[in-house]
């Protein structure tokens, strides 16, 4: 079986453009792969189109490593965000026609389950007023769906420093959420890489009788100093990763011991197989992970292929019931959330569809999510 070519279709929303990869085969078979760019789509559509050329077309789908190391360092240059997603929305397609070709769900190639379902989290559903009433509304819709935790960013447009003020309302946010998801709820904090060592130190303890699940992103990615000085004074568990786009550039994060909780966006670092072998380092330094997942349904059932086989994933992030829950429409086979879990699927590949007539009535927008700006958690078009 050889690659015949891929095609490309851009679902668009007002605050993010999802990036579809159909890979097509000469026996037939079609593999799908998702990403979600900010303000970089039509470089990533570049990209792909040069890709294919140089690497994709005439490969074998089964050979995901071969292919994966050839795109990655077969043009010389160092791999970041684009050429990383490229890669990730190649290399999920590929599992998904191995799977398909062989029968089996893509779980069953990575080793097999270890768990028959996995956790969700929340996420995207408090675009409402930015008032503890709003929110604590908001809060118990979420619970009523089903969902056992959810995660929320209530520092505004704060970046560095969060004056007491600020501070203040901030807390009454989390507060009201407490107040409406009960005790046993899991709480993740989203700090979104705002505040220096000092301010995310002094913003956690404040919230700390909140009991959040973890504290995420305390401080900008670039600088894992300041990470590891934050760790070394907060009694949460600390999240990061979502920014990082090559499993090695995790090295120093292993070494610092700086996180507890590990966030690879799988179509960010290069793909599923590129996430489980994160997951297996991570293991072995008793962490755990949670992937950053923004994307729409072929991105979450990426993302749950790890998760069913790797005994320290943690839970997963979901989006798609409330932020552009439509969207869900342009996948056959979307995965749900029923009582608070993603179930283990047992369809070939990856178990979902593309359909393409319906994601064509999404067309690529001008997709913009700016969190520094009033209103950003409204995710609304400006």
């Amino acid at each position: 079986m050889r690659i015949t070519g891929i095609s490309t279709h851009v679902v668009g929303t007002p605050w993010r453009n999802l990036t579809y990869v159909l890979v097509h085969t000469d026996e037939g078979l079609t593999g799908v792969g998702e990403t979600r760019m900010l303000g970089r789509t039509d470089a990533l559509l570049g990209y792909l189109r040069e890709a294919e050329a140089n690497h994709i077309a005439g490969s074998d789908p089964f050979a995901v490593e071969d292919l994966v190391r050839r795109m990655k360092y077969g043009d010389y240059g160092r791999a970041g965000e684009i050429v990383m997603s490229g890669i990730a929305v190649v290399e999920m397609a590929c599992w998904d026609i191995k799977g398909k070709a062989l029968g089996v769900p893509v779980w069953q190639l990575l080793g097999g389950k270890v768990t028959d379902r996995v956790k969700a989290y929340a996420n995207g559903w408090y675009t409402t007023e930015r008032t503890p009433e709003a929110y604590h509304r908001a809060a118990q819709g979420v619970m009523a769906r089903g969902y056992r935790a959810l995660k929320i960013d209530p520092f505004g447009t704060g970046h560095f420093e969060l004056d007491h003020e600020q501070s203040r309302y901030a807390v009454s946010l989390i507060e009201a959420v407490r107040d409406a998801i009960g005790p046993d709820a899991e709480l993740m904090l989203e700090m979104h890489g705002r505040f220096s060592p000092a301010t995310a130190v002094r913003l956690a303890r404040d919230l700390a009788p909140f009991r959040p699940a973890w504290l995420e992103e305390p401080v900008p990615p670039e600088n894992l100093k300041a990470l590891e000085k934050v760790a070394a004074r907060v009694d949460m568990p600390v999240a990061t990763g979502e920014r990082i786009h090559d499993r090695i550039e995790f090295r120093e994060l292993f070494e610092s011991q700086a996180a507890d909780i590990l966030q690879p966006d799988v179509g960010h670092i290069g793909g599923i197989w590129e996430t489980r072998k994160l997951a297996a380092t991570a293991e072995t330094h008793y962490m755990l992970v949670a992937p950053h997942n923004v994307g729409g349904p072929v991105l979450t059932a990426a993302s749950l292929q790890v998760g069913f086989t790797a005994p320290n994933f943690k839970i997963l992030e979901h989006f798609n019931d409330f932020a552009d829950a439509e969207i869900k429409k342009v996948v056959k086979g979307a995965p749900e959330v029923v009582d608070g879990y993603f179930e283990l699927s047992h369809e070939p590949g990856l178990g979902v569809e593309l359909d393409v007539a319906a994601a064509a009535e999404f067309p690529q927008q001008q997709a913009r999510f700016d969190l520094w700006a009033e209103g950003w958690e409204k995710r609304a078009p400006k």
